[in-house]
C-alpha cells in the first residue's frame, strides 16, 4: 500500500522525526493549557454558588478567599504554559517548515539535474520552476501552520469530548447530534476541493510557464512588434487560473456557513437540555457553566475544517507534484571500469542506430572514425544528424543499437562524469550566466589563475573587446548575457571552452555569430590548439571548415562524402556544390 503524501514527506527528513515528535507534544500541550480558562471559568462559578461546599473545598481550602486564591494561581499557571508550549511550537514547526523546504527543493533539484535531456525537451520551464519554487513554498507554508492546527483541533475536540462524558453523558448526545452530518458535510468538501486545487496548480503552472517563455523570449517579441497578441495570450491563461480559483474559492465559501448552522443546533441542545438538567439539580450549575463555554470548543473547531481542509487539499496538490518529479526515474548508467588512462580524445562511431523518444529515426548503423590530435568536421542540411552527432557523444542520450568509443573505452563502460569532463563544448547559442565575465569564462575551472583566464580571452578574440568594457573582466553581462553582442558571448563561450582545456573539443556552429575577420583570427587561435586535441567542428557555412583534416558529409543520418576540403572540391559531388552555392553568395 502506498503511504500518504504527508507520510513521504516526513520521511524525506529523516533528522526532523525528533524534532517534529517534540512540536507535536509542544502543540498537544498548549491546546490543553488553552482549554482549561473555561473549565476554570465553571471552577469560579462553582466557588460562588457553592462556597464551602465547591468543586474545590474537598481538596482542603475551606474559606471562600482560599479557594479563589488558589482558582487565582491556577489561572495563572494555567497562562503561562500555555504561552510557554505556544512559543516552543512556533518556533519548532516553523524552522521545520524551513528545513522541509530547503531539504526538499535541493533533493528535487539534484534529481531534476541527473535526468535525462529528453525530459527536459518535453517539460515546461515554468512548470519546473513553479514546483521547485511555489509548490515547495507552499509545503513550508502548511508545515508552519496547517499541522498545528490539524494536532490542535484533535487535542481540543477529544479533551472537551472527555469532559462532557465525564460531565453529562445525556448533554453530550445532544450536543453531538449534528456532527454525523458535520463529518458528512466535510468528507464530500474535502474531495471536492482535492479536485479543484489539483486544477489550480496546473493553470498556475502553464501561466507561470507561458510567463517565463516570454520573458526569454522577450526581444522576439518586440521585434515582431506582436506584444499585444503575448498579452491578450497571457491574458487567456491568466483568465483560466481566475475562473479555477473562483471555483475553489465558491466552494471553500460555501463549507464554512453550512457547517456554522450545523454548530448551532448543538449549542441550542446545550443550553436548553443543560439549563433543564441545572434548574432540576440534576447538573452542577458550575459544570453547566463550564459545558455551555466548552460547547463552542468542541464544536467550533469544525468551522475550522474548512479552512484546515483547503489548507491540507492545496498541500497535499504540491507535495504530489514535487514527489512525482521526486519519483521521475533516472535511467541506470552501466559504470563497469573503476581505472582510467588520460583521454587522448580518438573517437569512433560504430554501427551506431539512434531514433529519438518520439520515434524520430536518425541513424542507421552509422560507422566513423575520428583520430586523436585532428580536427574533424561534420556538414550537411538541417535534420542531417550532426547535432545528433554530439548528444551521443556526451551522452544526452543512448543509442539503440551499436557503441561509441572514446579512445577504446566504450563510453556506455564510462560514467557520465568522466565522458563529459573530457569534452569541452561550445553551442552555437551560448548560455552565460548572470555574473561578470571573469566567472563565466572560469564557469567549470574554478581554481584557473587570472593569467589562465585571460590567455583563454585571448585565445577566443575575447580580451581586446573586454579591456574596453568599464569593469574588464568584472564586467557585470546580465542574465543569459544579455549586455553582449550575439558575437562577444560567443567569444566568452569559446574562451570558457580553451579554458577548460579538454581532450576533446566540440564547437557546434560557434562560429555563426561572428564577422568574417574575427572567425578568421579564432581560426588561426583554434588550429594551434587543435595540434594536441581533437576537434570536432559542426557547422553549415564551409568556410568554417576549410582547415579541417577530415570532412564528412552528412545526409539523412548517413555519411555520402568524406575527406579533405581540396579532395571534396575535386570529387564534385554534394560538398562542391555546396561550396559553389556559398561562395557566390559571400
Amino acid at each position: 500500500m502506498s503511504k500518504p503524501l504527508l507520510i513521504k514527506l516526513i520521511d524525506i527528513m529523516p533528522t526532523q522525526h525528533l524534532a517534529i515528535a517534540i512540536a507535536t507534544t509542544c502543540s498537544i500541550f498548549n491546546q490543553v493549557f488553552d482549554l482549561l480558562p473555561e473549565i476554570l471559568l465553571g471552577i469560579a462559578v462553582d466557588i460562588v454558588v457553592n462556597k464551602q461546599d465547591s468543586f474545590i473545598a474537598g481538596w482542603g481550602f475551606n474559606t471562600l478567599f482560599s479557594q479563589l486564591l488558589f482558582l487565582g494561581a491556577l489561572c495563572l499557571i494555567t497562562w503561562t504554559f500555555e504561552s510557554i508550549f505556544q512559543y516552543l511550537y512556533i518556533i519548532l514547526w516553523r524552522n521545520i517548515g524551513q528545513y522541509m523546504q530547503h531539504t526538499l527543493r535541493i533533493e528535487t533539484y539534484t534529481h531534476v539535474q541527473r535526468l535525462e535531456m529528453s525530459f527536459f525537451e518535453e517539460k515546461h520551464t515554468g512548470e519546473l520552476i513553479a514546483i521547485l519554487n511555489d509548490d515547495i513554498n507552499q509545503l513550508e507554508r502548511f508545515l508552519d501552520n496547517g499541522v498545528n492546527a490539524i494536532i490542535q483541533i484533535i487535542t481540543s475536540t477529544l479533551m472537551t469530548f472527555a469532559v462532557f462524558i465525564y460531565t453529562s453523558p445525556l448533554l453530550t448526545l445532544c450536543t453531538l447530534m449534528s456532527t454525523p452530518f458535520i463529518c458528512a458535510l466535510s468528507w464530500i468538501f474535502q474531495h471536492r476541493l482535492s479536485f479543484l486545487h489539483a486544477a489550480v496548480r496546473k493553470k498556475a503552472a502553464l501561466l507561470n510557464s507561458k510567463l517565463a517563455h516570454n520573458i526569454a523570449g522577450i526581444s522576439t517579441i518586440k521585434s515582431y512588434t506582436t506584444e499585444e497578441f503575448e498579452i491578450k495570450k497571457i491574458s487567456e491563461h491568466s483568465k483560466n487560473y481566475m475562473r479555477a480559483n473562483a471555483q475553489l474559492i465558491g466552494t471553500f465559501a460555501a463549507f464554512r456557513p453550512l457547517i456554522r448552522m450545523s454548530i448551532v443546533l448543538g449549542f441550542v441542545a446545550t443550553v436548553v437540555v443543560g439549563g433543564w438538567l441545572a434548574s432540576n439539580n440534576l447538573l452542577n450549575v458550575g459544570a453547566y457553566s463550564t459545558l455551555v463555554f466548552l460547547t463552542q470548543r468542541l464544536l467550533w473547531p469544525f468551522t475550522e475544517l474548512a479552512d484546515i481542509a483547503n489548507d491540507y487539499k492545496r498541500a497535499m496538490a504540491c507535495a504530489k507534484r514535487v514527489l512525482n518529479l521526486l519519483e521521475t526515474p533516472v535511467p541506470a548508467h552501466t559504470e563497469c571500469m573503476n581505472t582510467f588512462y588520460p583521454i587522448q580524445g580518438a573517437i569512433t562511431f560504430e554501427n551506431v542506430s539512434f531514433s529519438y523518444p518520439d520515434n524520430t529515426k536518425v541513424f542507421e548503423n552509422l560507422s566513423f572514425i575520428i583520430p586523436k590530435h585532428t580536427t574533424v568536421a561534420f556538414v550537411g542540411a538541417t535534420g542531417s544528424g550532426k547535432s545528433s552527432i554530439v548528444k551521443l557523444l556526451l551522452r544526452f542520450y543512448n543509442p539503440q543499437h551499436g557503441s561509441i568509443y572514446i579512445d577504446n573505452y566504450n563510453i556506455q563502460a564510462l560514467s557520465l562524469q568522466k565522458v563529459r569532463s573530457c569534452i569541452s563544448l561550445v553551442n552555437q547559442e551560448p548560455f552565460l550566466f548572470a555574473g561578470t565575465i571573469y566567472e563565466n569564462i572560469a564557469y567549470g575551472s574554478p581554481h584557473a589563475l587570472a593569467e589562465e583566464v585571460e590567455q583563454a580571452a585571448m585565445i577566443a578574440q575575447a580580451h581586446s573587446f573586454i579591456m574596453r568594457l568599464p569593469e574588464q573582466y568584472q564586467t557585470v553581462i546580465g542574465e543569459r548575457g544579455q549586455k553582449l553582442s550575439g558575437g562577444q558571448k560567443q567569444r566568452i563561450s569559446i574562451a570558457r571552452a580553451v579554458l577548460k582545456n579538454n581532450a576533446l573539443f566540440i564547437f557546434d556552429e560557434a562560429t555563426s555569430a561572428m564577422d568574417n575577420e574575427t572567425e578568421a583570427a579564432i581560426q588561426q587561435s583554434l588550429a594551434k590548439i587543435a595540434q594536441n586535441h581533437t576537434t570536432i567542428i559542426i557547422a553549415h557555412r564551409l568556410s568554417t571548415v576549410r582547415y579541417a583534416d577530415l570532412i564528412y558529409v552528412l545526409d539523412k543520418g548517413n555519411i555520402i562524402e568524406q575527406g579533405s576540403h581540396q579532395a571534396l572540391l575535386a570529387h564534385q559531388g554534394t560538398y562542391a556544390q555546396l561550396w559553389r552555392i556559398q561562395e557566390s553568395t559571400m
